[in-house]
């Protein structure tokens, strides 16, 4: 994967405000590609640790690692079933609010 491809996801996910989720598409999009949402996903599987991981989630407002359910209520976000509760209310797209 190239590097500046995953440099530009990890600073697009930094600016991420707590409290709020993004998608894998949403980033792709917003790094000029459109269907690459799994190659965001390769790219935050070794991000740094700078690097709020969590608050990406997949377009259907499921978590896609469980592990992150933690993280996400810590930062007053509610998880049922793996599922973000308000989805689109929390949502943050960064083609919007860039």
């Amino acid at each position: 994967m190239d590097e500046i491809f995953k440099q530009q996801v990890w600073e697009i996910t930094r600016l991420v405000p707590k409290g709020r989720v993004t998608s894998y598409g949403a980033i792709a999009k917003a790094v000029g590609y459109p269907n690459h949402s799994r190659h965001v996903g390769k790219a935050m599987g070794g991000c740094p640790r700078d690097v709020p991981a969590h608050r990406v989630i997949s377009s259907s407002g499921t978590l896609s690692v469980p592990e992150f359910q933690v993280k996400l209520e810590v930062e007053g976000i509610t998880v049922e079933n793996f599922r973000i509760k308000n989805f689109k209310k929390l949502f943050w797209d960064p083609l919007e609010e860039l």
